[in-house]
């Protein structure tokens, strides 16, 4: 390995806001999930919770600090370690529910994890023996990897200006970083750096090391609480048992990307059902019969029906195609070749373009079903929709048609990254 010449240090302007101190480690370990029925058991219990307040948390933008606790704590953030390492091992597409569940309940809570699974996926993908029990361990435990991968300013998504450079028995980082969903709460915070041959690693940081600043400034009008913000690296050291050789993970094929992938698709699907849901409880419960209708109820209005149907049949289809891509990414991390690699990013991307479809669709026919009532801020119904909109720009869906057609037609597999 061969590490970058020591770079200036980042420009901080003198009105960045204060970064916020980061949570304490976990007091006693996490529980370890057994199997892929009780991963699923312990998500619906969890939801049940978290949709307690979920309004509340979006309309005043209330950190999820005690649910995201009990939800690292619950084990479901350790349920993709292997089993060689203590692990549940579950199958992606019993992650891919997990998220779904978490999110129907609360897509910001659903989203926190979501680098978290990737990056543990990456760990067992590029990581030596070594490195993987040593960082595994901390996943069983309880502890929670944020993210400090993507930045603002660069002309593409997968284009970084923050590197390391070497330091004895460690490394030094610097850049900034944005988009850190998960970070304002982590313990751990992985960030995408580069060597001087321009390889992305993860380097792995403690959450309050020195020089590591993370500032809560995230705006977006939707996902308001997925503990985002800007992330300042000034000299922040990481030891090397900690860096892990991310670029690994797409010099040649592997599921690494679908894994990201799959992930998001899971969130936006979460949403849709969430919406369908309160779709159906409002035109039952508060939507009035239209006066041409006939019917005495709204949900005896025939053009209700269809379209609720029409949704349901929709939100199934995405349910289906996402379990179907988890199988494949199942196939593709047990014998990752080229044709098993491309069969599951050919599906996650499949399914990824289902449910951005179905989860815009749910948020905006929600209202014209549920009526004009629908729309008064004392149900913050919109947040659904806030919520869609923001969480499907993650990354451009017409894409995702386009390497499904590619494939189709010329027989081109998808590119291999962490959008893909």
């Amino acid at each position: 390995m061969t590490l970058a010449p020591t770079p200036a240090r980042p420009v901080v302007p003198d009105d960045v806001p204060q970064g916020v101190p980061g949570p304490a480690r976990p007091s006693a370990p996490a529980h370890v999930i057994r199997d892929d029925a009780e991963a699923i058991a312990v998500a619906e219990r969890l939801a049940a919770d978290f949709v307690t307040g979920a309004s509340r948390r979006d309309a005043e933008r209330i950190w999820p600090v005690e649910q995201l606790d009990a939800f690292s704590q619950s084990g479901l953030w350790s349920i993709n370690v292997p089993k060689a390492f203590g692990g549940p091992e579950v199958s992606y597409a019993t992650l891919a529910k997990v998220i779904e569940i978490i999110s129907a309940a609360d897509p910001s809570i659903g989203q926190i994890a979501q680098n978290h699974l990737g990056v543990v996926a990456a760990i067992r993908t590029v990581s030596d023996e070594a490195q993987q029990r040593l960082l595994f361990a901390e996943a069983l435990k309880g502890t929670r990897f944020g993210n400090a991968f993507s930045e603002y300013h660069s002309k593409r998504a997968a284009e970084f200006e923050t590197t390391f450079t070497d330091d004895g028995d460690h490394v030094r980082v610097n850049g900034r970083k944005f988009y850190s969903s998960g970070a304002i709460l982590a313990h751990l915070v992985p960030i995408v750096a580069l060597d001087d041959e321009g390889r992305a690693w993860y380097a792995i940081a403690e959450r309050d090391a020195p020089g590591l600043t993370v500032i809560d400034d995230w705006s977006a009008f939707g996902q308001k609480t997925t503990l985002s913000g800007t992330v300042i690296l000034d000299q922040v050291r990481v030891p090397k048992t900690h860096l892990v050789p991310g670029y690994k993970g797409y010099d040649r094929p592997t599921a690494d990307g679908a894994i990201f992938q799959i992930i998001q698709v899971a969130v936006d699907v979460g949403i849709a059902a969430a919406a369908v849901a309160e779709t159906i409880d409002f035109v039952r419960g508060k939507s009035r019969a239209w006066v041409d209708s006939g019917v005495e109820r709204a949900s005896d209005d025939p053009y209700t029906i269809q379209a609720v149907g029409d949704l349901t049949i929709r939100l199934h289809a995405a349910q289906a195609l996402q379990e179907r891509a988890g199988h494949a990414i199942d196939r593709a991390v047990a014998d990752p070749t080229a044709e098993s690699v491309a069969a599951a990013q050919l599906a996650t991307a499949e399914a990824k373009a289902l449910s951005t479809e179905i989860a815009i669709a749910a948020t905006n026919k929600l209202f014209e079903l549920a009526g004009a009532r629908s729309t008064l801020a004392e149900h913050n119904l919109d947040r659904h929709w806030r919520n869609a909109r923001t969480h499907t720009l993650h990354d451009p869906v017409r894409w995702k048609y386009a390497i499904v057609g590619n494939h189709a037609l010329n027989g081109v597999n998808p590119p291999l990254h962490a959008w893909s």
